[in-house]
């Protein structure tokens, strides 16, 4: 390796002390939050968890519905973060922040783990088939290799 990479590269070298993990509502995203959460716990790590609100297409209907939609579920996420460390309080301490924003998925997660300062992100696998065209969020961060990328099942 490179002497000058070496010593360009010092995130995570003590252990991350920020994991960004992207959540969306699906199974594999909680399944990605729990894993994230366990690292966060062990290493002492803020645990940043991710919801980029969709941006429809120019082409569709855009109104407050949409945007009242995307708002109710970000509500529907922090209210089941909320409750889940509410359960588990006592038993782990975790330290975590939630953070939204409106764009496409990949983008916002990689302005988010940029903006923190990322030293992992974990995201989970896609469950969308047409993710095979576009290539999924996951497979994209990996590619962009700016920070360890694990994606959970």
């Amino acid at each position: 390796m490179e002497e000058n990479a070496a010593a360009r590269f010092e995130r995570g070298t003590d252990g991350p002390k920020v994991i960004v993990v992207g959540i969306d509502g699906s199974d594999s995203s909680w399944r990605a939050a729990a894993y994230a959460a366990g690292l966060a716990r062990r290493q002492a790590s803020k645990l940043a968890l991710v919801y980029v609100q969709p941006v429809l297409p120019a082409g569709a209907a855009m109104g407050a519905p949409v945007v009242d939609a995307t708002n109710e579920v970000a509500e529907e996420l922090m209210a089941e973060i909320r409750s889940a460390t509410e359960r588990l309080q006592g038993i782990y301490q975790v330290r975590w922040e939630f953070h939204t924003l409106r764009g496409d998925p990949y983008n916002g997660m990689v302005q988010m783990a940029d903006d923190l300062k990322a030293d992992a992100v974990v995201v989970g696998a896609s469950e969308t088939a047409g993710h095979r065209i576009m290539g999924s969020v996951a497979v994209r961060l990996v590619k962009a290799g700016r920070w360890p990328v694990t994606v959970v099942p």
